[in-house]
């Protein structure tokens, strides 16, 4: 990762950055209103010796006083100073108590000392602090006293007398806050980049071509409007989303340039990831540009291709793969009169069995003469080995991959499934990718509606698709099976039908004989 890499993770993670260095800064301030302020008082001293008056007699002396002055510092803290000031002062505090809130110093090559005195009360800061240079000068002068008995040729003057500072020294809120705040951030942003490290989500299409070796085919933005408006390109045609499919579609088309098998399978790692609303957007923004499509709902688990759709369900492709009726009896006009849909039927109780079978291979292949491409709506692969049995009978897959919720070593177990039976990866689709700020994402809405009138042609459209408006003729009509009775003590399909089917559909005689799909596509296209 280089630098841009890096502030990418903590702008992706600013909020809890934000949060954390605000907690920082917050703690340090309380911190520094619970703390007891102290206050510092100084006091100066400078160190001089009485030579006689010739130039070597003073030189003699200052470099004397220069040598001396780092010894008198010491001797500020000891006991011989400090115990007659608590005397004097009536402290209550003991002599290397004192000494602890006691500094001395002397700055280089300097004949000064600073005494500075550390106390919760600024008046007695003071006071302590003259006291200590007061007593300091006189046990000087009693320890530099010649052995004769004379005065001592070291004089100490105090410059600097203490007084009781106004404002305390500790703490200093302002500095304490802004370190917090510092100290805060840098450490929002390490756990921002130990959570990057940490976290195994594939986030975008830029992470998923690292970790599979196929192309991103397809960019679905993520629009929170999503749920609501699951056929975007429908409900919504102008929208980034709408415009993400139809730019999938393109590179679908260019897929099927290399003269593969006119099927494909869309599948996914786990569910959840939007591989249906991904399959039926593409189907109608493929059948929006004139492709004759079949959008198969191979999902026999969880289908949901007709109840996104508004189409009967309870007839479909189980119907088909056990012989009950023909592709042409119950696959459905939908839109624009290009896009047929194939519902799922009864949910059964053997899904694999039925789409790894000769059956589900010769409906797929009826529905490669008839139409221009056969998308095919799977289970994801993880949790079931249904996709990867289609994926081999079809000319390849398409994998979803939903954005921030997949994790790398899924995405690659699924992909591994797919290449364990030979099938072939057309390419990955990530979807509900996070939008950034100034990519050209942001530029599709140029066409669209504004205001009211968008707001009310969406909420239209999508009451239309909702009741089944807009396909090409309605549903099939439930009384089209026959026969069928209420659940019984078998699995159930869609309706609460039981499984398997009793007796044949309407339309199909007592032969068996049906209209064959080519017919079906003459007659209703």
């Amino acid at each position: 990762m280089d630098l841009r890499d890096y502030l990418e993770v903590v702008r992706k993670h600013w909020l809890s950055t934000v949060a954390i260095a605000a907690f920082g800064a917050s703690a340090a301030l309380v911190g520094s209103i619970l703390t007891t302020p102290v206050y510092v008082s100084t006091t100066q001293l400078y160190v001089s010796v009485q030579s006689g008056s010739t130039t070597s007699d003073m030189l003699q002396g200052a470099n004397f006083t220069r040598q001396q002055v780092s010894s008198y510092a010491r001797l500020v803290t000891s006991p011989l100073v400090l115990a007659p000031v608590i005397d004097e002062l009536a402290l209550d505090t003991r002599v290397d108590t004192l000494a602890a809130r006691v500094t001395a110093e002397s700055p280089l090559n300097s004949s000064l000392i600073n005494i500075g005195v550390k106390s919760e009360s600024s008046a007695m800061s003071a006071a302590t602090a003259n006291a200590i240079a007061d007593q300091f000068r006189a046990v000087v002068s009693e320890l530099e006293r010649p052995n004769d008995g004379g005065p001592s040729t070291v004089k100490l003057t105090v410059v600097r007398t203490a007084v009781a500072p106004e404002a305390p020294t500790e703490p200093k809120t302002t500095i304490n806050v802004l370190l917090g705040g510092l100290v805060g951030a840098a450490l929002g942003a390490l756990i921002a980049l130990l959570r990057n490290l940490l976290d195994t989500r594939v986030h975008d299409s830029s992470v998923a071509s690292q970790i599979v070796d196929a192309s991103v085919v397809g960019v679905i933005g993520f629009d929170s409007d999503a749920a609501d408006s699951p056929l975007i390109v429908q409900s919504d045609p102008h929208s980034p989303r709408a415009e993400a499919f139809r730019r999938l579609r393109t590179n679908v088309q260019f897929l099927g340039a290399g003269g593969r098998r006119k099927s494909i399978v869309v599948a996914s790692s786990l569910p959840g990831e939007g591989k249906s609303t991904t399959s039926i957007n593409l189907a109608i923004a493929l059948a929006d540009a004139g492709v004759r499509v079949a959008l198969v709902d191979a999902d026999l688990r969880r289908p949901s291709v007709a109840r996104y759709l508004g189409i009967e369900g309870s007839a479909g492709l189980t119907t088909v793969l056990i012989g009950r009726a023909k592709v042409g009896d119950v696959i459905q006009p939908w839109g624009n009169g290009l896009l047929d849909v194939l519902p799922s039927g009864q949910i059964p109780p053997n899904p694999s069995e039925l789409l790894g079978s000769k059956q589900m291979a010769q409906v797929v292949a009826c529905l490669e003469e008839t139409h221009d491409l056969v998308l095919i709506d799977t289970p994801p692969l993880l949790p079931v080995t249904d996709a990867a049995v289609l994926a081999k009978l079809a000319g390849g897959a398409l994998v979803v991959v939903g954005a921030g919720r997949v994790r790398r070593q899924q995405l690659s177990e699924a992909i591994a499934a797919l290449n364990s039976v030979d099938a072939h990866v057309l390419g990955l689709v990530v979807n509900h990718e996070p939008r950034r700020t100034g990519s050209g994402y942001d530029y599709y809405r140029y066409a669209e509606m504004s205001g009211p009138q968008k707001s009310d042609a969406r909420r239209h459209t999508g009451k239309r698709n909702q009741r089944g408006w807009g396909r090409r003729n309605s549903a099939p009509d439930t009384n089209r099976v026959a026969g069928i009775v209420p659940p019984g003590d078998v699995g159930t399909g869609h309706a609460g039908t039981a499984w398997p089917p009793t007796q044949p559909l309407g339309g199909v005689d007592a032969a068996g004989s049906s209209p064959s799909p080519a017919q079906h596509a003459q007659t209703t296209h």
